[in-house]
């Protein structure tokens, strides 16, 4: 089946899209991700800061969580082996 667009029409086209192209790759390559992954040093660099974020958020988390949960615990007095264990770990952490 033949085009109907004869050749002299689409060559302006192509021309662009492949200018337009172009202009994609380089704006690609010129990225922050790009350019750091193109050097292994900031490559290790960037993933060392990333893990030490991530460590400190993750201790920082856990802190809060386990301080909800025993400040929780050592409300409830109605359960006598629970409520008397959280208060004494409450405690030690006043204590300190």
């Amino acid at each position: 089946m033949p085009d109907s667009i004869p050749e002299d029409d689409k060559t302006p086209d192509l021309q662009t899209e492949i200018a337009e192209l172009k202009q994609e790759l380089h704006r690609l390559n010129t990225h922050r991700f790009v350019r750091i992954h193109n050097s292994a040093w900031r490559l290790v660099q960037f993933q060392f800061i990333r893990g030490l974020a991530f460590g400190l958020g993750s201790v920082i988390g856990a802190t809060f969580l386990v301080y909800l949960l025993v400040y929780s615990l050592s409300n409830i007095d109605f359960i006598p082996i629970v409520g008397e264990w959280a208060k004494e770990i409450a405690d030690m952490i006043k204590a300190k």
